[in-house]
């Protein structure tokens, strides 16, 4: 009879009300939860049992989440939701540059919580299943799905793995303009597309690091790859 791995959750929050809440909500979910309160404590959790994903608050005492989240990522990458209690496109974009894959704002639902959590294990799942896939060649650009590298001209872009996901999405349709709720659906994982701005926030990124000439954007209607003949 095969046995199902239950999946762990490490969920950082100082404000212990929070912190329970969402432990208990994930708990409810099947996930085997361990909380941390503080930016120390969070890393050592992470060394000491490596969790599936980290939802993780971006204040917190000792050291922030910007920095938990960049040690963390430096020692084996993981799925990162982050909490904040700010919507600020600069915290955001901090955030993604340091390797968390999506965010909330507070306050929010147990239930889009969870959500957001169930599609962070998907893609993560989805990634582990490229395992020998055959590498994407566009050009001057090349993404290795298997290794989860890209290069441009021969030259290696460190990406996130959202980045990295959302790369590889639009280069399996090259020239195609995918819509922003559709790469929130399909890339992210999410049912609710009400956040483009994430999508948005995750182009810009990408632009800084492989050249702003590689997506182009259709206004009112999202993205394109374009690719050098």
């Amino acid at each position: 009879m095969e046995t199902t791995v239950q999946r762990r959750i490490l969920v950082v929050e100082d404000e212990r009300t929070i912190a329970d809440s969402v432990a208990a909500r994930l708990r409810a979910e099947g996930y085997a939860v361990e909380v941390a309160g503080d930016g120390p404590a969070a890393v050592a959790a992470a060394r000491h049992t490596p969790p599936d994903a980290i939802v993780l608050d971006v204040m917190l005492p000792g050291f922030d989440g910007l920095e938990v989240c960049r040690r963390v990522q430096a020692e084996r990458p993981v799925p990162v939701l982050m909490l904040t209690a700010r919507d600020d496109e600069t915290d955001l974009l901090v955030g993604l540059a340091v390797g968390a894959d999506d965010y909330l704002t507070k306050p929010f639902s147990m239930r889009e919580l969870a959500a957001r959590v169930h599609a962070l294990l998907r893609r993560a799942q989805r990634n582990a299943d490229r395992v020998g896939a055959a590498p994407l060649r566009l050009g001057d650009l090349e993404i290795n799905l298997a290794e989860r590298r890209v290069s441009r001209a021969g030259v290696e872009a460190h990406l996130t793995p959202t980045e990295f996901d959302l790369l590889a999405h639009l280069a399996q349709h090259p020239r195609a303009v995918l819509p922003r709720e559709r790469l929130l659906t399909d890339v992210w994982g999410w049912a609710d597309t009400s956040g483009t701005r994430t999508v948005d926030s995750h182009v810009k990124a990408l632009r800084r690091k492989l050249g702003a000439d590689l997506i182009r954007t259709v206004h009112g209607v999202g993205y394109a790859l374009e690719v050098t003949r």
